[in-house]
């Protein structure tokens, strides 16, 4: 196996170029579970460890432009005020260690349904910026699933960074696993309220072939919201609004039976996971409670 080891992002994309069949290495939270369990032989590891342009974020015109070699654990404790649902998503990825090493980018990489940071990239209507030796492009979250572990990355392209909007409104994530982290997820579920717009954002995870915006709960809700006049008088939301907010949720799931749930089990677990959340957002909104990531 060859071990790539570029020290700049132009020699990254350089060596992405010639040598496209490489694995690309980004913290190692998934690739290196593979490989150690014989699942993947890659011919060549494209290490981006020593490639420094990309692990920082900064905030330009109201985006906020997170670097794809970021740590998480760097994105909870500097970022947790500015997009509170990530920093959610990204406390229950790994232990300790593995969020000083496992990065946004990886997990974007790896595509996998599964992947903890999706679902708040979804409800946030993230950017993709990728770059090959051709030049670089933004891609819409919503666009760059295509499969399962399958994305919109040309053969020749590397994941430079993802921007997103500070939180306007209050957010939330929630993962049902057999244990909150170090696990792979059985379901995963992000919501946002953009009271500026007066809409709401959805992510759903691990219950189907890719994550995905459940559209028809936001659109329902966001209906509910406006037409009762919450938004001018923010009040309790009813338990009827929320029951049919996690139907909803529940229905635009196509998910599996597998080890860790039958599909039955997750839909019925999204559906809680939406009710319970769309109760939190909603008061922290109504109440103006600051969230603590």
């Amino acid at each position: 196996m060859d071990f790539l080891r570029p020290t700049s992002w132009r020699e990254a994309l350089e060596i992405r170029a010639a040598r496209p069949e490489a694995t690309v290495l980004a913290g190692g939270t998934d690739v290196l579970v593979e490989v150690n369990f014989g699942h993947r032989r890659p011919e060549a590891l494209l290490d981006l460890t020593n490639v420094t342009e990309h692990q920082g974020w900064s905030e330009a015109d109201g985006t906020v432009r997170i670097g794809a070699g970021l740590p998480y654990a760097r994105l909870i404790d500097e970022l947790g005020d500015r997009l509170p649902g990530l920093a959610m998503a990204a406390r229950t990825v790994g232990s300790p260690q593995i969020r000083n090493r496992g990065t946004l980018g990886g997990n974007l990489g790896s595509a996998s349904p599964a992947g903890d940071g999706h679902p708040a990239l979804l409800a946030s209507d993230a950017l993709v910026e990728v770059a090959s030796v051709r030049g670089t492009r933004l891609l819409p979250i919503t666009e760059f699933f295509t499969g399962v572990k399958r994305s919109a990355l040309a053969a020749d392209e590397l994941i430079a960074a993802v921007h997103l909007a500070p939180a306007s409104g209050p957010q939330q994530f929630a993962k049902v696993g057999t244990r909150n982290a170090m696990v792979i997820a059985v379901c995963t579920f992000a919501i946002a309220l953009h009271p500026e717009q007066r809409r709401v954002g959805t992510g759903v995870g691990s219950a189907a072939p890719t994550p995905f915006r459940a559209t028809a709960a936001e659109d329902f809700l966001t209906a509910e919201l406006i037409g009762t006049g919450q938004w001018e008088r923010p009040r309790a939301l009813p338990e009827l609004a929320a029951n049919r907010f996690g139907e909803l949720v529940a229905a635009a799931a196509r998910p599996i039976d597998d080890v860790r749930g039958t599909a039955d089990y997750r839909r019925h677990a999204l559906g809680v996971l939406a009710r319970r959340t769309v109760h939190r957002v909603w008061d922290d909104h109504r109440t103006r409670r600051r969230q603590c990531a």
